[in-house]
């Protein structure tokens, strides 16, 4: 998923355990990007696992968070943004209150998650 108003820029899907950075891009949306590539947001499915470095203080005192956390990619349901993060505290944040300069790395894509019968055959 991509914000809509990265639309309009050529993008590509997210790559397990691949580094990204948050990236303001020309539109003045914020969005994932490999780092020092301005030109090419990566779209994230909602649900993938990442773990974020460097989150602003100010965002990490507002939300009880560390600098470094695992969130789930989502989409918001509020505001003008809708590409966030779910903390595993439940506090939501959208990419925007992120800023530019967070690193991220994805840690399981949604399709390499597992699913409730593998839990169950476990057993």
């Amino acid at each position: 998923m991509c914000d809509y108003s990265l639309e309009m820029y050529g993008t590509r899907p997210a790559r397990e355990s691949e580094r990204y950075v948050t990236t303001r891009f020309r539109s003045g949306t914020v969005g994932l990007a490999l780092p020092g590539d301005k030109e090419t947001p990566v779209c994230v499915q909602c649900d993938t696992r990442l773990k974020l470095e460097g989150i602003p203080a100010e965002l990490q005192q507002k939300l009880g968070i560390g600098a470094t956390e695992d969130v789930t990619f989502i989409r918001l349901d509020h505001g003008f943004w809708r590409d966030g993060v779910r903390f595993d505290n439940g506090k939501e944040a959208s990419l925007q209150e992120l800023s530019s300069g967070v690193g991220a790395v994805v840690t399981m894509l949604l399709e390499n998650a597992p699913r409730a019968w593998e839990f169950t055959e476990a057993l």
